[in-house]
């Protein structure tokens, strides 16, 4: 799931901007458009002199979508604006933020032009070898995730929500060299730091003074979330799990999300995320006044429309899960297996 909807629109080049790290280093963003009306950064990190650099790593490899592809080209603008010696040959690592498709979904046409090693969270490993053995695991929950949801039968919801249990998370699979966890130290560069919520797979990387700080944290939008019983590493007690390690990191000039432009106030921005959920919560919560399906509370709490409606139900759902943890709301299973909420 990516942490921002595609809506309508035109394709449109990509961007690329540098930041130079307190220690010398070049973090070059990528910003390429992965779906329609929905861009995604893609980074590449550098150490040395830019004529011969001693290290050179992508992170994230955008969509499978040809004009996210088509943007990646972009990568030979470091040489021709900036001077530097880094292509595709020259790469030394390949690094997967989470197994979503606008940052995994590029890899296959990424490991066909580097052999460059991948390495990505030991949960994502088996999404990015063998994607279909993955949406096939994936259909069973799925379907029942939609009458837990009390999705009416028959409806728009429940098509897309069908039509969801079909997606890929990338095309084809590709062989994971590196395993990363929580404190590993990768290359000696890079430190992971796994911060489950949005992806259970999903890991920042802190690079000298710079957090990548993937969907996890971003400046513009609270990520999109899905309860944790249908998602392992999941729903929003993990998220704000993860919220208090990267609050607690030291050293951290600016955080650079996997959307959107730089975060130097990104402490702040870890407190307006906190607010805001906890604004949600209390509106989910005020709306369960009798037996509600995560259905109805969406369209009681939320001004639902078409593009952004399953991201709606998703984030109800996980808002109803946490407050049922909290011991606010009461959870009550029918017999076809719908889920009815209600406060205590």
């Amino acid at each position: 799931m990516s942490s921002a909807t595609p809506t309508p629109g035109r394709s449109s080049p990509p961007r690329l901007s540098r930041l130079v790290t307190g220690g010398g280093h070049r973090v070059y963003t990528l910003n390429v458009q992965a779906f329609v009306g929905l861009r995604v950064n893609v980074f590449v990190l550098l150490t040395g002199p830019a004529e011969r650099p001693d290290y050179c790593a992508l992170i994230d490899c955008g969509s499978p979508q040809p004009v996210s592809i088509a943007s990646l080209n972009a990568l030979h603008l470091l040489r021709a604006q900036y001077g530097e010696q880094c292509g595709w040959e020259t790469l030394d690592r390949i690094v997967v933020t989470h197994a979503h498709p606008d940052h995994a979904g590029g890899l296959p046409h990424v490991r066909s032009l580097s052999r460059a090693p991948v390495a990505a969270h030991e949960w994502g490993v088996p999404i990015l070898e063998d994607p279909h053995a993955f949406r096939e695991e994936a259909r069973g929950p799925l379907r029942a995730y939609t009458a837990w949801l009390g999705v009416p039968e028959g409806s728009e919801y429940a098509a897309r929500l069908e039509n969801r249990a079909n997606n890929l998370m990338l095309p084809s699979g590709v062989p994971v060299r590196t395993t990363l966890r929580h404190g590993d130290l990768l290359d000696g560069l890079l430190q992971v730091w796994h911060t489950p919520g949005h992806a259970g797979s999903q890991v920042c990387l802190q690079f000298d003074d710079v957090l990548l700080s993937a969907d996890h944290l971003l400046p513009r939008n609270s990520p999109p979330l899905l309860p944790a019983w249908l998602h392992r590493g999941g729903g929003l007690h993990a998220y704000l799990e993860s919220l208090n390690v990267i609050e607690g990191l030291s050293g951290v000039r600016v955080a650079l999300g996997g959307h959107d432009e730089p975060m130097p106030a990104w402490r702040a921005r870890i407190a307006e995320l906190r607010a805001r959920y906890e604004t949600k919560l209390q509106n989910v919560l005020a709306a369960a006044d009798g037996p509600s399906s995560v259905y109805d509370l969406t369209h009681r709490v939320a001004r639902v429309n078409p593009r952004q409606a399953l991201l709606l139900l998703d984030q109800t759902a996980a808002l109803c899960e946490e407050l049922v943890r909290r011991g606010a709301l009461r959870e009550m299973l029918g017999a076809g297996g719908e889920a009815t909420f209600q406060r205590v």
